[in-house]
């Protein structure tokens, strides 16, 4: 993280400048003396002066978020300002519209007090924004070339299209399955071309497409892969690989295997009652988010890990262009990677279209059990589904990190430490041992990691 001490006398932008349109306003940056913190990440980037550079950092943000590239800042946050503001500004100007095809929509903020400008780009709607015939992405703080997989991902995009929506390779598809089950949840009896094209199967012209593929009897995208471990990952008690089906069977087999093995039946005098050791709802709810939003694009299984304490959902592709962690976890926004496979799920049952699988699966863990877990990793999201009564150990010393930690409260390393009286190094090893037994959660990075307990 960086950091810079602004000119007591700083604060005013005397021009806002919007991509094609010269539209100017006055509008205040930022108050005279204040430190600004400064990191560098995937939507902030340091210029120390203009330069080619930039360019493949316009093409990134325009493809794939909102970002801004502050120039006349150094990179250890020292703020040098730019020696002719006026013609850098200019020259941004025309660098981007010679150089990125199609025109990116942009604003360029200038304080000439400081000598520095901000070039704020808008992830815009007609991928790929190229730059020199190609098209770059963020990688943390860094920018790079965008490899042939995210290239046909971002054409996708630009002709606002899904890849279950392209049409399939393979034509010849039977739909036992699927007919059975539109049968049974809603009592569609008749079955043929036209409920394929109202199921949006099939495109205009007729051809199955991807969706109709993975709802087919047969097919050959990657399926669900499922370890049972003992004690340890070294001890695997049971593997099976389901795939070559309907989606829809690979859902319910791999929820028959879990049955099998984290449910048991309770025997009294004049009863037999079925009890879970595992929820079994909110094991369905994850298999069917992870089915219908994953990356199928990816040659990547959807990996179910079942150990005795907890079931490991991870799902191949992270969160999708629209939607961010914070929003993910707090439910209530859908973008469906797949809609027309999210769709037809929605309507047999399988899952809501609301955003709303996060909470439900929250809420099928009563009160004073151990909470499940989302990590939204760079290539994947992984859910972990802890067993009921699966309470892990804590010590003396990470009992009283858990005390100064309130629910629903965010603190710094250094504000627990003093709160416990110890160390920093000493603070963060607790920390990471709370958190890697899912009772502490991290967000931010850097100077800005916080830290909260786990409801």
């Amino acid at each position: 993280m960086f950091s810079g001490q602004l000119p007591s006398n700083t604060g005013t932008i005397n021009r806002i400048i919007i991509g094609q349109d010269n539209f100017f306003l006055v509008h205040s940056l930022c108050s005279g003396g204040r430190t600004i913190a400064l990191p560098e990440s995937k939507d902030r980037e340091l210029k120390i002066s203009v330069s080619k550079s930039f360019l493949k950092t316009v093409s990134a943000y325009a493809n794939y978020r909102t970002g801004s590239i502050i120039f006349g800042m150094a990179d250890d946050g020292t703020i040098v300002g730019l020696p002719d503001i006026d013609k850098d500004c200019l020259r941004v100007e025309h660098m981007i519209h010679d150089s990125i095809d199609p025109r990116p929509r942009y604003t360029i903020e200038v304080d000439s007090r400081s000598g520095t400008m901000t070039l704020t780009v808008f992830e815009g709607p007609d991928k790929p924004y190229l730059y020199e015939g190609k098209a770059y992405i963020r990688n943390d703080s860094s920018t790079i070339e965008a490899g042939p997989l995210e290239l046909k991902r971002l054409v996708l995009a630009g002709k606002h299209m899904s890849f279950d929506q392209l049409p399939a390779d393979n034509q010849k598809m039977e739909f036992g399955s699927l007919k059975q089950r539109l049968h049974d949840r809603l009592g569609v009896d008749r079955f043929d071309r036209n409920t394929l094209r109202t199921l949006g199967l099939a495109d205009a012209d007729g051809q199955l497409v991807n969706a109709a593929a993975l709802l087919s009897d047969s097919n050959p995208f990657p399926g669900i892969d499922i370890m049972r471990f003992g004690e340890s990952t070294s001890e695997i008690l049971e593997r099976a690989r389901i795939g070559g089906c309907s989606v829809l069977d690979q859902l319910d087999r791999t929820i028959g295997i879990a049955e099998r093995n984290y449910t048991f039946e309770k025997v009294t005098a004049t009863t037999r009652e079925r009890s879970e050791r595992l929820p079994l709802d909110a094991l369905r709810e994850t298999l069917a988010d992870a089915i219908a939003h994953r990356a199928w694009d990816m040659l990547a299984t959807i990996t179910v890990a079942m150990h005795p304490d907890r079931v490991v959902v991870t799902s191949p592709g992270s969160l999708p262009s629209g939607i961010e962690r914070e929003a993910y976890l707090a439910g209530g926004l859908s973008v469906p990677r797949n809609p027309t496979l999210a769709t037809v799920m929605f309507r047999l049952g399988y899952i809501e279209l609301f955003g709303s699988g996060v909470p439900r699966i929250r809420e099928a863990y009563p009160e004073g059990e151990l909470p499940p877990r989302f990590d939204v990793l760079d290539a994947s999201i992984r859910v972990t589904l802890p067993t009921f009564g699966s309470h892990p150990a804590t010590t003396v010393e990470e009992k009283a990190v858990l005390n100064a930690l309130p629910t629903g409260m965010l603190m710094s390393r250094k504000q627990i430490a003093n709160a416990c009286d110890m160390s920093l190094s000493t603070t963060g090893r607790l920390l990471a041992s709370l958190e890697q037994k899912n009772l502490v959660e991290r967000s931010g990075r850097g100077r800005g990691t916080k830290y909260s307990r786990r409801a």
